[in-house]
Formats: structure tokens, sequence, C-alpha cells
């Protein structure tokens, strides 16, 4: 599917932190803006992943779902290719016109 972003999207300034099964993370907060969310860390790096992916045991998880944290800077007016939604989190894989790839909130896109 094909979307315009209608605002500008930035980017966090933490490297983004890929995660896959069976990997241990210390769990925190859960996100106040996208509850969805819960900040992990690992040895490599930390970032915001959904809840779901995770079983959680007090402060520590186990990932079940491999994530990549990586998002997309977007700019308003830009198109972008949805490579692959996820509702339950309120955000969406894309791809810009040249390659790169990552999240960008469903708050910031409109069916082109």
């Amino acid at each position: 599917m094909r979307c315009v972003v209608t605002v500008d999207h930035e980017i966090p300034v933490r490297e983004p932190l890929k995660v896959s099964p069976g990997d241990s993370v210390q769990v925190g907060d859960q996100d106040a803006e996208w509850p969805a969310f819960v900040f992990v860390t690992a040895r490599w790096g930390a970032g915001w992943m959904p809840a779901r992916h995770l079983d959680i045991d007090g402060a520590a998880g186990t990932v079940r779902v491999a994530y990549d944290t990586t998002e997309l800077a977007a700019s308003r007016g830009e198109a972008v290719d949805v490579i692959r939604d996820d509702p339950d989190s309120g955000w969406s894989w894309c791809r810009n016109a040249v390659g790169g790839e990552g999240w960008v909130p469903h708050r910031a896109l409109a069916a082109e």
C-alpha cells in the first residue's frame, strides 16, 4: 500500500535495537503514549518494542518474536510504501523512495 506522510517523523537519537527469539532483555516501563510498547534493554542496546512479543516475568523478559526498532525519518508530503502494518501497535514498517526502511506511526500516514 502506498501512503503519504502527513507530518514529519524524526527518529530517536539512540541506535536501533534488533532482537531475536530467545534473547534475554530487561523490561522497563510501559510507554504512556504507545501503551502496546515497553522499554527493553539488552546487552547490546535498548529501545521500545511491543510487549506482546515478549514473555515477561517481573523485570526480565525473553523475546518470542524477532523485532527491529529502526524508525524511518520521513518528511511531510513524502510518499512511502507500507511493507508491513502493525495495527495493534499503531505503526507501519515502510520503505521510502531511496530504499530506506523503518517504522512510521499511523498518525503520520494517510493513504495515497
